[in-house]
Protein backbone atom coordinates (compact mmCIF):
# COMPACT_ATOMS: atom_id res chain seq x y z
CA UNK A 1 0.00 0.00 0.00
CA UNK A 2 1.45 3.34 -0.99
CA UNK A 3 0.13 6.79 -0.35
CA UNK A 4 0.71 10.07 1.31
CA UNK A 5 0.47 10.66 5.03
CA UNK A 6 -0.08 14.22 6.19
CA UNK A 7 1.18 15.12 9.65
CA UNK A 8 -0.12 18.34 11.20
CA UNK A 9 1.59 20.29 13.96
CA UNK A 10 -1.18 21.45 16.35
CA UNK A 11 0.91 24.19 17.95
CA UNK A 12 -0.04 27.73 17.12
CA UNK A 13 2.71 30.14 16.13
CA UNK A 14 3.67 32.55 18.89
CA UNK A 15 2.88 36.19 18.37
CA UNK A 16 6.10 38.15 18.38
CA UNK A 17 5.10 40.59 21.13
CA UNK A 18 4.37 37.79 23.62
CA UNK A 19 6.90 35.21 22.49
CA UNK A 20 9.51 35.93 25.16
CA UNK A 21 7.08 35.89 28.05
CA UNK A 22 5.00 32.97 26.75
CA UNK A 23 7.81 30.53 26.23
CA UNK A 24 9.20 29.11 29.43
CA UNK A 25 11.36 26.03 29.51
CA UNK A 26 11.38 23.62 32.42
CA UNK A 27 14.86 22.45 33.26
CA UNK A 28 13.56 19.48 35.25
CA UNK A 29 10.36 17.70 36.26
CA UNK A 30 11.47 16.75 39.78
CA UNK A 31 9.78 18.84 42.42
CA UNK A 32 7.27 20.59 40.17
CA UNK A 33 3.48 20.50 40.09
CA UNK A 34 1.71 19.33 36.93
CA UNK A 35 -1.91 20.12 36.12
CA UNK A 36 -4.34 18.34 33.82
CA UNK A 37 -7.43 19.96 32.32
CA UNK A 38 -9.73 17.14 31.25
CA UNK A 39 -12.33 18.06 28.65
CA UNK A 40 -14.54 15.16 29.84
CA UNK A 41 -14.30 13.09 26.67
CA UNK A 42 -14.08 9.34 27.27
CA UNK A 43 -10.74 7.96 28.41
CA UNK A 44 -8.75 11.16 28.97
CA UNK A 45 -9.21 10.75 32.73
CA UNK A 46 -7.53 7.34 32.51
CA UNK A 47 -4.64 8.77 30.50
CA UNK A 48 -4.23 11.66 32.97
CA UNK A 49 -4.28 9.26 35.94
CA UNK A 50 -1.64 6.99 34.40
CA UNK A 51 0.52 9.86 33.19
CA UNK A 52 0.28 11.61 36.56
CA UNK A 53 1.37 8.44 38.37
CA UNK A 54 4.25 7.96 35.93
CA UNK A 55 5.41 11.55 36.30
CA UNK A 56 5.41 11.25 40.09
CA UNK A 57 7.04 7.83 40.40
CA UNK A 58 9.57 7.97 37.58
CA UNK A 59 10.32 11.69 37.22
CA UNK A 60 9.83 13.03 40.74
CA UNK A 61 6.91 15.36 40.05
CA UNK A 62 5.78 16.71 43.42
CA UNK A 63 2.03 16.87 42.81
CA UNK A 64 -0.66 16.51 40.18
CA UNK A 65 -3.67 18.85 40.06
CA UNK A 66 -6.73 17.88 38.03
CA UNK A 67 -9.70 19.81 36.74
CA UNK A 68 -12.48 18.13 34.76
CA UNK A 69 -14.68 20.32 32.60
CA UNK A 70 -18.38 19.42 32.57
CA UNK A 71 -18.34 19.10 28.78
CA UNK A 72 -15.86 19.43 25.93
CA UNK A 73 -17.60 22.28 24.16
CA UNK A 74 -17.13 24.91 26.86
CA UNK A 75 -14.04 26.89 27.76
CA UNK A 76 -12.25 26.39 31.04
CA UNK A 77 -13.45 29.17 33.39
CA UNK A 78 -10.95 31.97 33.98
CA UNK A 79 -10.95 31.33 37.74
CA UNK A 80 -9.89 27.71 37.12
CA UNK A 81 -7.17 28.85 34.73
CA UNK A 82 -5.91 31.33 37.34
CA UNK A 83 -5.90 28.62 40.03
CA UNK A 84 -4.04 26.19 37.77
CA UNK A 85 -1.51 28.91 36.90
CA UNK A 86 -0.88 29.59 40.60
CA UNK A 87 -0.62 25.92 41.59
CA UNK A 88 1.16 24.36 38.61
CA UNK A 89 4.45 24.73 36.79
CA UNK A 90 3.08 22.86 33.78
CA UNK A 91 -0.52 22.32 32.60
CA UNK A 92 -1.54 19.68 30.07
CA UNK A 93 -4.94 19.94 28.46
CA UNK A 94 -6.28 16.96 26.66
CA UNK A 95 -8.89 15.16 24.76
CA UNK A 96 -9.87 11.54 24.90
CA UNK A 97 -11.91 9.10 22.83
Amino acid sequence: MTGTVLVYDPTAPLRQQHAAQSRRVLSRLAGISVGFIDNSKPNFNHLADDLGDLLMTRYGVKSVVRHRKPMAGIATPEQVMNKMTEQCNLVITGSGD
